[in-house]
């Protein structure tokens, strides 16, 4: 039995990490699947993931291989048992599409053929450049079902709760990213018409009019308007058509889990994955997530996963991953845990030019981050390579093979498509094996937050689809784009994140925002705000909340109309804008308890004029307000409305004014260190530190000003994490109070620790009787067994401790000798 309770994958009433791997079955020979698996679970997985592509299944209509009859690597079914036979759990990923560098993303060719009417057209009655399709046309489903049924019928009878090893089917891949990224929504005669119907059920005749000032009932006419809308309505458009394309993809999930269940696939996780990442950043993520939300919190029994692609989590980057896992809890159901299942590995090297090399630590510090925040499962892609063969009809595309990469596919993973570990694999594998240790500990734990979350609104993120023509739409877009993340992200959170603060991310689109249970909210802010979210700011402050906004005071809706709702609370209003050019150096002065401060160079300032707020910043030459603190009610509002810098003093100060305080603080005198922790019921804690810098780094940690792990100096190594346990019952009867170094196993008698300083400290409770060796220096008091390792980190970081196990107050042996005599 699979439960989702809680933020927990339970499986027979145990909760589960899952580390899983993505093999891909149909791109190795079938000789080879032992030896990947074999190096898979040396790399500590406990499950195996893999794309099912219908494209190769069926090549050709109705002629379905499903057990390597033509092609021993088609023989899914004994791919998944022999993943079984190894003890490994199974996560399948039928489609219909699986992108994975497949033509047609994985779906046949006989599909397009047969059915041109599902080939989508979009703005201006244009055919769409990539191979999506209409996902709703009724002969796409109607091939689909047909799919689902012959590759149900595999997995059915595979499933956990039959005995099998299933644990997880994914429903689709990426949905609706391939008309984001070319700006190209699907405008199909049939799509429209469910469109208007949309309208009619959303809008009232007469609103719909004034929305739409053209004849609706025509059909020829309406669909052309919509595929080539006039500024009257552009905005009303972009807004109307995101909220319905939501609605279009949960109902297409809705239909792919029927056709699952149908066929007997149900009491399972359906996962839906989250595509969104760009150019090695995860600025663009929350796309989809705004896309796709309401597709995996329709109902029960839905997981949403990530697509984790950027490369190195370093300073630029460490952010990012941080709130977007924070974004996807936001808008999850109470239940529903965290997965990444697209977590990027390997060594970058995707064009086989060695332009972007990873270092080690980048899937190490990821996958410690993820697994911090409350991932339950991650799944490495990829985890091997393999080869795309040649497909028995002629394509005369260039090289007739399932994939446009070539014959090789996968060069960059840990596992080369020959089977060669490359440099990332050993670094994987440790993390991997140092989360599994304490799989069912992190299992169970959650973050811990200081009293401030991150604003997260999804319409912001509602700019999949717009019309090149559109000077309104244009507008409208540029502005989110340019507050939404930008400064929020790259100045905000990051000096957040810096300053020790640990918060997750709330909602405030869809969900109540309530000061006593968010006292403080930082949130970027863009000119344009729906007037429902404005109100509930204004609410939020005036009934005690602290806010802190970074951007642009709203004073427009969505769709561009005068909306000024928190604004008028404030007691503020919008003055202008500066901004630098060739010959005049915007800078921006600290001033009231922001000052005195050095004067900073920015490239926009957004002005206002105040009445009874207290500037905080100003801009050089003018005494322009554009930065405030402004009392509303029992609350207090902060604004920073200029390009500023990652002022750590400064966010400190604001957000303790506006009272929320970091909890989990460093003592070393430079910035570069990412620090959390997580606890569990019994108040065991890990603490998770990440030194995101290539040197050695020295510190003290504190909580709540009280120095931890025994007032030691802990090294943090360069480009290392750790995760350090305190208070933490082990299964073997152990209590370790703290230690500075990394389980890495526990058994009844031993447990393996990875050393991490010059003089590792390790002190148990549970009177354990630990065995005496070279290696260790002992030492009892108050209670406690102290154990100080004898060997240096960088020397020898591996360290054993055996624990004789006590009968009846002798050690078994010292028993085994009584006996004797």
């Amino acid at each position: 039995m699979i439960e989702i309770r809680n933020k927990q994958i339970i499986i027979d009433g145990k909760p589960e990490i899952i580390m899983c791997g993505e093999i891909h079955y149909f791109r190795l020979d079938r000789s080879d699947w032992q030896d990947r698996i074999t190096k898979l679970k040396e790399a500590g997985c406990n499950a195996v993931a893999s794309y099912i592509p219908w494209i190769c299944h069926e090549a050709v209509e109705g002629e379905v291989d499903l057990t390597g009859r033509k092609r021993p690597e088609l023989d899914i079914g004994g791919f998944i048992d022999l993943c079984n036979e190894n003890g490994l759990y199974f996560f399948a990923r039928p489609g219909p599409f699986i992108m994975a560098e497949m033509k047609n993303e994985g779906i046949p060719f006989w599909v397009y053929e047969k059915h041109p009417e599902i080939i989508p057209v979009t703005w201006d009655g244009g055919a769409i450049p990539t191979r999506t399709i209409d996902y709703l046309a009724p002969s796409f489903l109607k091939e689909t079902r047909k799919w689902f049924k012959n590759i149900m019928g595999v997995i059915e009878p595979r499933l956990h709760q039959h005995g099998g090893n299933v644990i997880a089917v994914q429903l689709d891949n990426e949905i609706g990213m391939l008309s984001w990224v070319n700006n190209s929504p699907d405008l199909t005669d049939q799509l429209l018409d469910d469109f208007f119907n949309w309208l009619q059920q959303n809008y009232e005749k007469q609103q719909l009019k004034l929305r739409y000032p053209f004849a609706l009932m025509e059909i020829s006419a309406r669909n052309e308007q919509i595929r080539s809308p006039k500024e009257e309505y552009a905005a009303e458009l972009i807004g109307d058509l995101g909220r319905y394309m939501r609605h279009r993809f949960s109902r297409y999930v809705n239909e792919l889990r029927a056709y699952s269940e149908e066929f007997g696939v149900k009491d399972i996780p359906f996962v839906i994955n989250i595509h969104g990442t760009s150019g090695g950043r995860a600025l663009t993520y929350p796309i989809g997530i705004s896309q796709l939300y309401e597709s995996y919190t329709q109902n029960p029994g839905y997981l949403s996963g990530s697509d984790i692609y950027f490369g190195d989590l370093n300073m630029t980057t460490f952010q990012d991953l941080y709130l977007i896992n924070g974004f996807m809890d936001a808008v999850h159901q109470e239940d529903q845990p965290l997965t990444s299942v697209e977590f990027n590995c390997g060594d970058g090297n995707f064009g086989t030019t060695y332009s972007d090399r990873y270092d080690p630590s980048a899937v190490d510090f990821k996958i410690r981050m993820c697994i911090a925040q409350g991932n339950r499962l991650i799944n490495f892609y990829l985890f091997t390579g393999g080869r795309n063969y040649r497909m028995d009809q002629e394509l005369n595309d260039g090289n007739d093979r399932i994939a446009f990469t070539g014959e090789r596919h996968g060069f960059a993973a840990p596992v080369s498509p020959e089977g060669e570990l490359n440099y990332t694999y050993p670094r994987m594998a440790r993390v991997t094996k140092t989360m599994m240790a304490v799989s069912d500990k992190l299992a169970v734990m959650k973050e811990e937050h200081d009293p401030v979350a991150f604003g997260f609104i999804p319409d912001y993120y509602m700019t999949e689809s717009h019309y090149s023509e559109s000077c309104k739409m244009r507008e409208i877009i540029q502005n989110l784009e340019k507050n939404r993340a930008s400064g929020g992200w790259e100045i905000m959170a990051r000096a957040m994140l810096l300053a020790g603060y640990r918060f997750g991310s709330t909602d405030i689109q869809n969900k109540p925002l309530n000061p006593k249970i968010t006292p403080v909210l930082a949130l970027p802010s863009a000119r344009y705000m729906n007037p429902g979210i404005q109100q509930k700011l204004s609410d939020y402050v005036r009934e005690g909340g602290g806010l802190l906004l970074y951007g642009e005071v709203p004073v427009y809706d969505m769709e561009g109309k005068p909306c000024t709702l928190l604004a008028d609370s404030l007691g503020v209003s919008p003055r202008g804008t500066r901004k630098d050019s060739d010959h005049y150096f915007l800078s921006v002065t600290a001033a009231g308890w922001a000052s005195p401060r050095p004067e900073v160079r920015s490239h926009t300032a957004h002005t206002y004029e105040i009445s009874e707020a207290e500037p905080i910043l100003t801009v050089y030459g003018t005494d322009e307000v554009c930065g405030f603190e402004a009392m509303y009610g029992q609350g207090k509002a902060i604004m920073i409305g200029a390009a500023y810098s990652c002022d750590l003093p400064l966010f400190t100060e604001a957000l303790e004014r506006l009272g929320a305080k970091a909890g989990l603080k460093h003592d070393f005198k430079d910035h570069g260190i990412f620090l959390t922790s997580t606890a569990n019921e019994d108040g065991g804690r890990f603490y998770h530190l990440l030194n995101l810098d290539g040197f050695d780094k020295e510190l003290h940690l504190y909580l709540e000003g009280i120095p931890l792990f025994g007032e030691k100096k802990l090294l943090l190594q360069s480009k290392d994490g750790l995760m350090l346990p305190v208070n933490m019952k082990l299964n073997n009867g152990v209590k370790i109070v703290y230690s500075t170094s990394e389980i890495t196993e526990v058994t009844l008698n031993k447990m393996t620790f990875r050393l991490t300083q010059k003089e590792d400290i390790i002190v148990l409770e549970g009177t354990p009787n630990v065995v005496p060796s070279s290696d260790i220096h002992i030492e009892e008091r108050n209670g406690q067994t102290i154990v100080t390792s004898r060997k240096h980190a960088k020397v020898d970081d591996h360290l054993v401790i055996h624990i004789q196990e006590s009968i009846g107050g002798l050690t078994k042996e010292t028993e085994t000798a009584a006996k004797s005599h």
